[in-house]
């Protein structure tokens, strides 16, 4: 097993996991500044790091791919969908809920793969999908609010990942140009807010010192975007694509973790329920996904 692959695996889904308290540390920043922050710094980083390993030509390169430049503008705007719902419903007191919606996102992708690719599906899978189900009705007629965060991060992170599994483009260099698309109006609004004295930095300024460490922080938070995406990409080329998929609920763990430990959220009998129902479902169609994992034959890569 390559050690390197998993610890970069680990890097990203911990650093994942672990996000909602770096954003509820800019819970006094409007949520769409702390989105467009993000895409900014983090298009930086990324281009960047693309500049430096592939030279100027890898945005050319990329574009040049089969329907690559419509597609990736399209799961750019999914992924941004996706960051500011999840932002603005961790500093609106709604992680858990957050960690529902990527608890939910892999079985989500096996019904867009049945739905979209024509993939099917064996029995333990339909058990899981069904169970699953389950759980979220029972979440909305037993806790009394539908789970709307929780679908829509599963949605638009699953919408996203269909996207680009049907662009072949490499997983660092398609961020980038989706983050290309996002960075011009992102960095627009930055500027004019900014001018208009109602921007992240302008604010920060007049707060003094703690103002000062939150755009520090803002800063940051791009860099914190861009590394568990390099570090998630370079894991699967490197480890199973199957321990990679049991790997990634460290991330929701973690967020559930951080909500109901940290953050003081509450979980009672009704989301208890819910989310075991939900729990029960990833059990199944983990184990079931890890053993026709290891029933496949290894082909080895040509020399």
């Amino acid at each position: 097993m390559d050690r390197r692959g998993l610890v970069a695996a680990s890097i990203a889904f911990v650093i994942w996991g672990l996000m909602p308290l770096y954003w509820h540390l800019l819970k006094a920043v409007p949520s769409l500044q702390i989105i467009t922050h993000r895409i900014v710094w983090s298009t930086l980083l990324v281009v960047g790091w693309l500049l430096w390993r592939h030279g100027r030509g890898w945005l050319r390169q990329t574009l040049q791919q089969p329907r690559a430049a419509w597609m990736l503008a399209l799961s750019g705007l999914f992924i941004a969908l996706n960051w500011g719902l999840y932002i603005w419903a961790v500093n609106a007191g709604h992680v858990i809920e957050t960690s529902l919606g990527y608890f939910i996102n892999p079985l989500l992708n096996v019904v867009l793969g049945v739905a979209v690719l024509g993939e099917r599906l064996n029995r333990a899978q339909w058990v899981s999908i069904a169970i699953a189900t389950s759980g979220v009705l029972w979440l909305t007629f037993n806790y009394g609010n539908f789970p709307w965060i929780a679908l829509a991060l599963a949605c638009s992170f699953g919408i996203y990942g269909l996207i680009r599994k049907l662009v072949a483009v490499p997983p660092v260099r398609g961020l980038g140009v989706e983050s290309l698309y996002l960075f011009l109006p992102a960095l627009g609004f930055l500027i004019w807010s900014e001018l208009n004295g109602a921007g992240g930095f302008a604010a920060s300024s007049a707060s003094g010192g703690w103002g000062m460490m939150a755009a520090i922080l803002l800063i940051i938070g791009g860099a914190l975007s861009a590394i568990p995406l390099i570090a998630y990409a370079d894991a699967v080329r490197r480890i199973p694509f199957s321990l990679v998929g049991l790997m990634q609920y460290i991330a929701p763990t973690l967020q559930l973790l951080c909500g109901v430990l940290v953050l003081g959220e509450p979980f009672g009998s009704e989301r208890m329920i819910g989310f075991t129902l939900i729990w029960i479902a990833l059990a199944i169609f983990a184990t079931d996904g890890f053993l026709r994992a290891r029933r496949r034959p290894v082909v080895l890569p040509a020399a």
